[in-house]
Parts: structure tokens; sequence; C-alpha cells
């Protein structure tokens, strides 16, 4: 039985009539209801692990002065795992006004005063107005870009220690291309699959704009020392972790300032 105050009820209230992306209870242990009938729990399970084992890796001690900026925030699920993992001040961004309203309600209900949301396009972050945070993340958002370049720009200019970015990839190309003669040849560093999700926009999931551009693993790890990052690499999957990510479908890459 609840014993929450009228106000936190009905906060509430607001959280079980909607359903949600991700794996979540209320503090009285209520379930929230799922989108997909805990389908695809195991991915955020599995990002949270190895998330969990990157912080006490790269960001031991006490996290109370340090700050994060979670890109794509979604629902905020891995906001309030940075939130609870001591950070001091997190930043949720999303570009989707239902999304902020989610993350904010949920840092109501859990009271987790650290994070705060704020409703932006990706490509509209800049340091001198969001600030530059010791750990920027962006989970679940490379894939649908049409722009990821400049996404991993943006990325890097709000970093001032470290960023993670989990994201689907496509098989790797390799090889020499002829670059204006064959005389002239140049390395293939990495390639992008082209996926359309052109008549998905309306999904809270896919692209704001139809186009995506999927990078290869061993691309995204060029492209990541190219915008500025010193050195990136892929993070390990624990045995029993999400199956794409076993198999580097999906991989989550730590890049570090």
């Amino acid at each position: 039985m609840s014993t929450a105050t009228p106000d936190r009820e009905a906060l509430y209230a607001r959280a079980l009539a909607k359903s949600w992306f991700y794996p979540l209870a209320l503090p009285d242990g209520r379930p929230l209801a799922s989108t997909h009938d805990g389908r695809v729990d195991a991915i955020h399970h599995t990002r949270a692990r190895m998330l969990d084992a990157l912080l006490a890796d790269k960001f031991a001690g006490d996290r109370g002065a340090l700050s994060a900026i979670d890109l794509a925030c979604h629902q905020g699920w891995f906001s309030l795992q940075l939130a609870r993992a001591g950070f001091g001040q997190v930043t949720s961004v999303d570009a989707r006004d239902e999304h902020v309203d989610d993350a904010a309600l949920l840092a109501s209900i859990y009271e987790l005063d650290a994070i705060k949301t704020r409703q932006r396009d990706v490509f509209a972050l800049k340091p001198e107005t969001d600030g530059v945070h010791d750990l920027v993340l962006m989970f679940g958002l490379l894939y649908h870009l049409e722009n990821p370049i400049g996404a991993l720009r943006v990325a890097r200019s709000l970093a001032r220690r470290a960023c993670v970015i989990e994201t689907q990839v496509v098989p790797h190309m390799s090889g020499m291309v002829d670059w204006g003669s064959y005389e002239y040849v140049r390395p293939l560093k990495g390639c992008f699959g082209i996926i359309d999700e052109v008549d998905e926009t309306h999904a809270p999931e896919a692209s704001v704009t139809g186009v995506c551009l999927a990078p290869s693993t061993e691309g995204l790890l060029w492209l990541l020392r190219a915008v500025g990052f010193s050195d990136a690499y892929v993070l390990p999957v624990p045995a029993d972790g999400y199956e794409q990510l076993r198999h580097g479908k999906r991989v989550m890459v730590a890049a570090l300032v």
C-alpha cells in the first residue's frame, strides 16, 4: 500500500497512466506498463551494466562534483542511472517534448534533483550555452541521424573527460579507393549504411528526419579520433548480455578526451 502524499500520488498516477520503453517501477514497488511487454528489456539492462563498469573504471570515487549530459535521453532511464551513481548534475536533452516531459516526471517521482531536463535538438547544443561536462552519453541516437559526424563533433565539444556512445552498426568495408585517378588511391577507413525510417518519423524511437546513416564499428572508432578524442575503444560485453551487443551488431564505445 502506498504511503505517498497526495501530490506524489498525482505524480504516480501520471506515470501509471502511460506505457514506458524501459523497465520501471514506482518507489512503492508498483510496476509501470511496458510499451513492448518487456521484450527489449535485455538491451537496457546490458547497457546499464556496461555503463556501470565504465563509471567504476573511469569515474571512481565521489562523483558529486561531476556533471553529465544525456543526449537523446528518451524517457530518462540512463539519466536516472547517472544521478543514482552520484553525478551532481545530469542534463537530460531530447528533441521530442514528450520525452523531456517523461524524463522530468521520472526525476520528480524518484526525487533526483540532480536531473535537469531540456528540449533541444542535438545539433543546437554548444558548450558556450550548454556547458562542458565530465561525461557525455549518447545511447541509441547516432544511427538515427542523417549527420552522425556532426553529432560526434557536438559530443566532443561538450566533453571534458569522456563520451560513451551506444549504436547499431553495419558491416565494415575496407580496401583502397581510386581518388580521382587510378594513380592516386586512398584507404577506406569505414563506411555508413543508409537506413530508411522516412515513414516512421512519428514513432518515438525513430529518426526525426527519416534518413539514417549507421556506421561500421571501425569507421566509428576512426571518426571519434578524427573529431578530436584522444582514444576510442569498444567496451566489453557481459557473457550473458544482449545478443546484438555480444555479436557486434551493436557496440558501446568509450571515447576519451
